[in-house]
């Protein structure tokens, strides 16, 4: 469980890709994000636990399936180009990964950092 900043707890939520059919059809990988203060707004807390039902999942499809769960999330991550946007930094365990492309392992973590400025 996840502490908010009102000081209620809440609880991970789980957002499903389109899941996989037929036989021998693989189980989903699922994978645990980490969401900056920045987008609280659309998660409510500061983890979710995603699946995605592709064989080989890769960073795009973590991306997708979060963005299906939250509306909206995707396309402060993610730019019109199809790039992590550059205030923000991506972490796959304990590596930067900026290429959408990437191949992912079921479990791994990934961890969204926005920037933080001042003036």
């Amino acid at each position: 469980m996840a502490s908010r900043r009102d000081g209620k707890r809440a609880a991970a939520t789980t957002a499903k890709a389109v899941p996989a059919s037929g036989p021998g059809a693989a189980a989903p990988a699922v994978f645990r994000v980490a969401i900056p203060s920045q987008l609280f707004s659309y998660t409510g807390t500061r983890s979710v636990t995603v699946e995605v039902a592709a064989s080989e999942p890769r960073l795009a499809d973590v991306f997708a399936a979060l963005d299906r769960r939250y509306p909206g999330i995707g396309f402060r991550i993610i730019d019109e180009a199809g790039h992590v946007r550059p205030h923000m930094q991506v972490f796959v365990g304990h590596r930067v990964e900026r290429n959408l492309a990437a191949p992912l392992a079921g479990g791994e973590e990934v961890m969204i950092v926005g920037a933080l400025s001042g003036g």
